[in-house]
């Protein structure tokens, strides 16, 4: 059998300890100092681990994270994830694209919806991803789903006007 894992970090004492878990907003780093703190007072590992819910071994780990890096080392760690579909770039790009609008003789619409979208990325990025997806860069790149209503291409704005100036209001 193995011998004990010794706390040889001696910058802070149980008490202290137990101030930074009351301070802490990370309940799974609280949990880790109360159980340093038990360990600190004297109590056996297996004690201080069964004390706060945690096995011996994963109390050892804990210890030695201590050991090498403080209070610190005891936060949870968030994991990287995963790496974006597009760069900076691509998604400049993409909200270039949405902003000029589609061209009705090369896209074959008249406003871009989001499985229209999907296909135009697919195109110049080569890089499949979920409609909902498209919708969440739309959010992301501060634009919105919603389109206004589209305009016919050949239409002539002046005779707009002028049908609004000559038309009798009901």
């Amino acid at each position: 059998m193995g011998t004990a894992v010794e706390v040889t970090r001696w910058d802070h004492t149980a008490l202290e300890l137990r101030h930074h878990a009351s301070k802490s907003t990370d309940a799974a780093q609280v949990r880790r100092l109360l159980a340093l703190a038990s360990v600190l007072e004297g109590r056996c590992r297996g004690e201080a681990a069964a004390l706060s819910g945690m096995d011996r071994q994963t109390l050892s780990d804990w210890i030695h994270r201590y050991n090498a890096s403080g209070i610190e080392g005891l936060k949870s760690r968030r994991s990287p994830g995963r790496a974006p579909a597009l760069s900076e770039a691509q998604m400049a790009e993409l909200k270039a694209v949405v902003l000029a609008g589609p061209d009705p003789s090369e896209h074959k619409v008249v406003r871009w919806r989001c499985i229209d979208l999907q296909a135009e990325v697919a195109r110049r990025f080569g890089v499949e991803v979920h409609e909902g997806t498209v919708g969440r860069w739309l959010h992301e790149l501060g634009l919105t789903r919603l389109q206004p209503r589209p305009s016919h291409p050949r239409k002539i704005a002046e005779a707009e006007e002028a049908f609004k100036k000559t038309s009798s209001a009901c």
